[in-house]
C-alpha cells in the first residue's frame, strides 16, 4: 500500500470575499506541481459560500462534477435544463460531457453555504450532458459505507461516466471500518470531513485526506467520531 498525505493546513486557498475556497489539487490561481490530481481525480474544492454569493454562468465540458453540501443550501441552474436545490444529505452530480453552461447560487441571503465540489475525468468523452441530485438518509451511513456515486447503479447511487464510486459513513469513536475497492486497480482518496481518525500509523484530523494506491482494500479507525468520504478513482 503507497499513501500521499494531503494535510488540511498545506491546501491552497483564497479569499473573493464571497466565496472562501481551499484547494485540494492546483486550481484558478493556485498552483502545486506535486499536487495536481490523484489518478483520475482532478479537482476536490472545500468552498464557503457567502449568503448572496453567486456562481455566474460558466460553461464545463468532459468533467463528471459532483457536489456535495454541508450546511446551507446551493441553487444550481444549467443549459440541460436541469435546476435544483441541494442541502447537507443531497448529492448532485452534472455529467458535462459535450458541453454544458450552468449557475451556482446560495439560495439564502444571509446563511453561507459549505461544500465539497469534485471534478472526476470521465471515462467516455462527449456523451450528452446530463444532471441529477438526490436526497440520501444520513443514517444509513452511520459505522458502515453509503455509496452515493457510481456507474453500477448499486442502491440508490448517482450514475457517473467513470469507474468511480463515492462513499460517506459516519464513524463512531473507536470504531473500525475497513473499504474494499469496487474496481480493481483503483486508488481511494479518503477525506475526513469531520473528527479523526488512524490508518496504519497515520492520523488525520479535520479536513486532512490520504490518497491511497497500490492495494484494493485498507482498515480505518476512528480515534474520535468521525465522518469520511471516500472517493474511488482510476489510477490513469
Amino acid at each position: 500500500m503507497k499513501t500521499i498525505l494531503h494535510k488540511a493546513s498545506e491546501r491552497g486557498s483564497a479569499d473573493y470575499g464571497w466565496l472562501k475556497p481551499n484547494y485540494y489539487f492546483s486550481f484558478s490561481n493556485y498552483y502545486d506541481p506535486q499536487k495536481v490530481h490523484f489518478g483520475l481525480l482532478r479537482v476536490l474544492n472545500d468552498d464557503f459560500i457567502a449568503g448572496g454569493g453567486k456562481f455566474p454562468t460558466h460553461p464545463h465540458d468532459n468533467m463528471e462534477i459532483v457536489t456535495i453540501p454541508f450546511t446551507g443550501a446551493l441553487e444550481h441552474k444549467d443549459s440541460t435544463g436541469g435546476e435544483g436545490i441541494i442541502k447537507a444529505g443531497d448529492i448532485q452530480i452534472m455529467n458535462a460531457g459535450s458541453g454544458v453552461q450552468h449557475s451556482e447560487a446560495n439560495a439564502s441571503a444571509t446563511d453561507p453555504v459549505t461544500l465539497f465540489q469534485v471534478w472526476v475525468f470521465p471515462k467516455v468523452k462527449n456523451i450528452k450532458p446530463r444532471y441529477d441530485q438526490r436526497t440520501f438518509d444520513i443514517n444509513d451511513r452511520n459505522n458502515q459505507w453509503q455509496v452515493v456515486v457510481s456507474p453500477r447503479g448499486e442502491d440508490n447511487a448517482l450514475w457517473i461516466n467513470q469507474d468511480a464510486r463515492f462513499a460517506l459513513t459516519n464513524l463512531a469513536a473507536g470504531k473500525t471500518l475497513d473499504y474494499n475497492n469496487a474496481f480493481k486497480g483503483n486508488g481511494v482518496f479518503l477525506v475526513v470531513v469531520n473528527g479523526s481518525v488512524k490508518i496504519g500509523d497515520t492520523v488525520l484530523n479535520k479536513r486532512d485526506a490520504l490518497g491511497i494506491y497500490d492495494t484494493d482494500s485498507f482498515s480505518i479507525t476512528a480515534s474520535e467520531d468521525a465522518e469520511l468520504l471516500a472517493i474511488e478513482v482510476p489510477m490513469n
